[in-house]
């Protein structure tokens, strides 16, 4: 077993440890128990007979091992050698291909939050090179906007031919699932806003928190509009931006209920859920566009984005299922249902059903 496992013409990278291979007795009989850890990030995809396409490479889905179609394993590969995938220069893309009035809301929001920061007094195009949405190849000279540039403050029309998979949807929808109205309230790119990843998270973060109380409290004179509740679901949708992998086939869903919230990404996690969880580790798909939000103050540092969204929604009562899925598209679920929270309302249970 080990020898070829070992072998690299036969299998491309061995997984298996001395203590993953057991001898266990059952009613008399001894049975070797062979434990596969899952492969890395950089280790994958794992292949046969030297060739990862053409159906060499396997991925395990629920109790088989299931053949990999070669898009897959493209992604796999991508995966592998990208730490960060939104620095990609795109070609012949740029400035005009920016919604100007989002760069703008941005920099003023920057303004805001920290006015004496020295990139504020930059031009626009200064300004996306310092903050990665912009930036020129040192070996081969190529400049252009990057994949982040363009998520964050493209135009509609842009994004699509830039990032044909790329789409984003909000839902509300009501108590009753056999209703005819499918949705209370949706945003979905339809020609009427810019479609970008800045202007999806301003349209829809106030949506999340429509229907909370929000206690009268004082700090430094100032109310606070803001608790563990509100900064648990802001935390949770800058994070399905920035884990996304914009080149796989699902969209960005955010789905709103009587039952509580389902975040969707397209991609599965990079660091397995319960480590997600626990924090302290940290490997973001997309890290400029993380730090685009963090120069705003949305967002966490790395590896502790996650546990303080667990925190913050199970310190109220609610519970919380993060997940990855694989059908019909690779995909990151975050789950997180009211349990025994109160809204202004009423008391809302459930189990979330979101699609």
């Amino acid at each position: 077993m080990f020898n070829t496992a070992n072998n690299s013409n036969k299998v491309s990278v061995n997984l298996l440890r001395d203590r993953d291979i057991q001898i266990i007795t059952i009613e008399d009989r001894n049975l070797i128990q062979v434990h596969v850890p899952a492969a890395r990030r950089q280790q994958k995809p794992v292949y046969l007979n030297g060739n990862p396409f053409k159906g060499n490479t396997f991925r395990r889905l629920h109790e088989g091992d299931r053949p990999c179609d070669d898009e897959t394993v493209k992604r796999m590969l991508a995966e592998q050698v990208e730490d960060s995938r939104d620095t990609r220069i795109l070609s012949n893309f740029g400035l005009n291909d920016l919604d100007l009035d989002s760069l703008r809301a941005y920099r003023n929001m920057l303004a805001a939050h920290r006015p004496d920061h020295p990139w504020i007094a930059l031009d626009d195009q200064e300004f996306l090179q310092v903050l990665g949405g912009f930036r020129q190849d040192r070996q081969s000279g190529e400049k252009g906007l990057t994949l982040a540039g363009l998520l964050m403050f493209g135009q509609w029309p842009s994004l699509q031919e830039g990032v044909p998979h790329y789409f984003v949807d909000y839902q509300e929808q009501p108590e009753d699932k056999s209703s005819q109205t499918r949705w209370l309230d949706r945003v979905v790119p339809d020609g009427t806003w810019s479609g970008n990843l800045f202007d999806f998270f301003r349209k829809i973060s106030r949506k999340l928190v429509a229907d909370f109380k929000v206690p009268f409290v004082l700090k430094g004179n100032f109310r606070q509009d803001d608790t563990l509740l509100h900064r648990a679901l802001r935390e949770a949708l800058v994070n399905t931006l920035v884990h996304a992998d914009y080149a796989d086939r699902a969209s960005i869903l955010v789905l709103k209920d009587p039952a509580g919230f389902l975040f969707r990404n397209p991609g599965l996690m990079r660091v397995p859920a319960e480590q997600a969880l626990r924090g302290g580790e940290s490997d973001c798909r997309n890290r400029t566009l993380h730090q685009m939000f963090l120069m705003i103050n949305l967002g966490e540092r790395a590896g502790s984005g996650l546990p303080k969204i667990r925190q913050g929604w199970e310190a109220q009562g609610g519970t919380l299922r993060l997940f990855d899925s694989f059908e019909p598209y690779d995909q990151t679920r975050l789950e997180m249902s009211w349990g025994s929270m109160l809204t202004d309302r009423k008391k809302m249970t459930g189990k979330m059903t979101g699609k």
